[in-house]
């Protein structure tokens, strides 16, 4: 049986969450496949795949975006379709919220707030843990529809009031990504 490329996938891709899930990721020695970021989500799921596979180890993350729009747009379809394919396996997905309350939402195992907690309810864009029941965001619902074995909710990457920002290392995304390889196989 051949190697499966590990993946953990971020719902957000805009300009400050790229350079945030780039550092997070080279926080946790994994790659960024920084070309999958952009609002909405620029790559096919070929395109991804190819470019994981050019990654030297794992994980990769990867960064798919709905332009805050509700419903199945591009960064869920992408998540859809990566879901099906064999040569990867997804390890998690850190849901990002948003300001999308048309959502249908999504729950999570846990979710790491603004000050850095670990929590089994969900968190508002800001980080701040919520009493909802499940995380609203423009690009989760599909979620609800495929299997993946942990989901780990977040605020809004790289900005949070600043509980996140570059310059004191993105604290918030690299424990989120942390989160999902310590419940993975590979942790």
């Amino acid at each position: 049986m051949r190697h499966r490329r590990k993946i953990i996938i971020v719902t957000d891709g805009d300009r400050i969450a790229q350079k945030a899930v780039e550092k997070a990721a080279s926080n946790i020695g994994g790659r960024c496949i920084s070309r999958s970021a952009g609002n909405p989500t620029p790559l096919s799921c070929e395109e991804v795949i190819a470019l994981v596979k050019q990654c030297p180890n794992d994980p990769v993350v990867i960064m798919v975006d709905d332009v805050g729009k509700p419903g199945i747009g591009k960064g869920e379809e992408l998540i859809k379709q990566l879901a099906e394919r064999d040569e990867i396996e997804i390890l998690g997905v850190v849901a990002v919220a948003s300001n999308t309350r048309e959502a249908e939402g999504i729950e999570v195992d846990c979710s790491v707030n603004n000050v850095l907690d670990v929590t089994g309810n969900p968190v508002d864009k800001e980080g701040n843990t919520t009493d909802d029941r499940v995380i609203y965001g423009d690009t989760v619902d599909v979620l609800n529809h495929i299997d993946v074995p942990v989901i780990v909710g977040i605020g809004d990457p790289g900005k949070m009031n600043g509980r996140d920002d570059f310059s004191i290392g993105c604290p918030v995304i690299t424990k989120a990504l942390q989160l999902v390889i310590d419940r993975s196989d590979i942790g």
